[in-house]
């Protein structure tokens, strides 16, 4: 079984290895943030924290990248790969071209977005390019989507920046509803219900979002009030351009 090392001991990389742990493949951490690599070693049997990313690569045969974009460059630059190394980078804004100067003499280097479900094995991950290797990574903790080229990639990794966003907006409806008389901890509590539900229609619709957003509102009705009231498409795109810039390096 072909084993694991994460340079980075973040959320991300803790749902990763959380969501491997299932099929006990060998896992070892680098030190970076000791709370959640011991955290993890003392949860699952088959992970080892290491005593510095250094080691976590000399032990492992694949290697998840899993720094912040701000100091990858730096971290990457003081580490030596070996030629047989797979390195599956999770960091936004390193291109392939840059990555596989970082990490020469290895050459097989994917880039990807993993997400937060994998914890629970639900994560649907895109990378590019393709490499059986990451593939069966991601395939272990959910599913995977290969877009056509590097662009689109950073296409998926600009729509990923909304989450904080959409959650942002539910906390601004809770406030709303707390200042209107309802306890908080109910204003939370039924709007993560009533959206976590409204996220498992979503993932087993088949149809278009813009087909799912008509079904959730009659002409003239509440739903098509608010929906009007808030919509505002160009400021959305905008943001998105902007974010898609700053991952593309420009």
């Amino acid at each position: 079984m072909r084993s694991y090392g994460f340079v980075g001991t973040g959320e991300l990389t803790a749902a990763i290895v959380e969501g491997l742990s299932t099929d006990a493949p060998e896992v070892f951490l680098s030190p970076r943030n000791e709370k959640i690599a011991h955290d993890l070693a003392a949860r699952f049997p088959n992970v080892r924290v290491c005593g510095s990313n250094q080691e976590a690569l000399d032990r492992a045969t694949a290697v998840v990248v899993a720094v912040r974009p701000q100091i990858a460059r730096e971290v990457l630059a003081e580490l030596t790969f070996r030629p047989e190394h797979v390195v599956v980078s999770a960091v936004a804004a390193v291109t392939l071209a840059e990555l596989r100067d970082l990490v020469a003499p290895a050459t097989r280097v994917v880039r990807s977005i993993p997400l937060p479900p994998a914890s629970r094995r639900a994560s649907r991950t895109a990378m590019y390019p393709d490499d059986a290797v990451a593939r069966a990574l991601f395939e272990r903790v959910g599913d995977v989507v290969v877009p056509a080229d590097e662009q689109a990639l950073a296409t998926f990794s600009a729509a990923t920046a909304t989450f904080s966003a959409h959650l942002d907006q539910l906390a601004t409806i809770a406030g709303w509803m707390a200042e209107h008389g309802v306890a908080p901890a109910d204003a939370d509590g039924y709007l993560a219900h009533v959206f976590g539900e409204l996220g498992r229609t979503l993932a087993g619709f088949g149809g278009t979002l813009g087909e799912l957003a008509r079904k959730h509102e009659t002409p003239g009705g509440i739903n098509e009030q608010f929906r009007t009231a808030v919509r505002d498409p160009e400021r959305v795109r905008k943001g998105l351009d902007d974010v898609l810039a700053r991952v593309k390096g420009q």
